[in-house]
């Protein structure tokens, strides 16, 4: 999904594929996607233009244009950058804290007010962008990659029954959050955060999330493919 590929030693704005790291282009591409992070807590995603985004980076409007395409792309090319940071996935030793700590940086992500109206304009791009949409999946996709590795860690200390879908379990823990947060504009805090993990972690021991055979030709899939109830809200890093 990046929006910079090098092509015969040039740059081109096709879609996905890897720039170089150092050098002008990779300069460029951080000065862009600082602009954009900061025009969004700012102003939003109705508020983000290459125009303002080329203002604020001192970046030509039409090399923006030329490379990212608009709105959509500079908000692909942010949370593609987000994706590749590290996350820390927690280790606390039991499937209740693992779930927990998780549950808990998914509504920091949304709510800290430093992070939350970034992450908050990543989601509303998503539902007007399609270029958004397919890279906050991938966002989703790999922090669901990544946060399953506790309730495999889980299955193995016998916490949970074997073959339980990690990924389905992740979902479950942060799924009531978005809800609120999207949906019904609930209040949602810590006490939310932490009742949503212990009713996922309840329905796991239950065999809720356990696969069946039936199910094994899409255990990957479960795993490393994300709905948008993902975790580590982006850029929640």
């Amino acid at each position: 999904m990046r929006a910079l590929r090098m092509q015969a030693g040039r740059v081109t704005a096709a879609g996905p594929g890897s720039v170089r790291p150092g050098g002008r282009t990779a300069r460029v591409r951080e000065a862009v996607r600082r602009a954009t992070l900061a025009e969004l807590s700012e102003h939003g995603y109705r508020g983000l233009s290459v125009e303002t985004v080329a203002a604020r980076s001192g970046v030509h409007k039409t090399t923006v244009y030329r490379r990212w395409g608009g709105a959509g792309g500079l908000v692909a090319d942010a949370l593609d950058a987000a994706a590749g940071e590290p996350w820390p996935v927690p280790d606390t030793g039991t499937l209740h804290g693992d779930l927990r700590a998780i549950a808990r940086l998914v509504l920091t992500g949304f709510t800290d007010p430093r992070q939350g109206p970034v992450t908050r304009a990543f989601v509303s791009a998503a539902a007007q962008s399609a270029e958004a949409a397919r890279a906050l999946h991938a966002f989703f996709a790999r922090r669901h990659e990544q946060a399953a590795a506790v309730v495999r860690r889980a299955a193995e200390r016998g916490e949970v029954p074997a073959g339980t879908d990690a990924a389905d379990v992740v979902r479950a823990a942060v799924a009531p959050l978005y809800h609120r947060l999207f949906i019904t504009g609930e209040p949602v805090d810590e006490a939310c955060a932490d009742r949503a993990a212990a009713a996922a972690i309840a329905a796991a021991r239950a065999g809720v999330f356990r696969q069946h055979s039936t199910d094994a030709g899409v255990s990957g899939a479960g795993v490393s493919g994300a709905g948008v109830t993902g975790t580590g809200a982006p850029p929640a890093r």
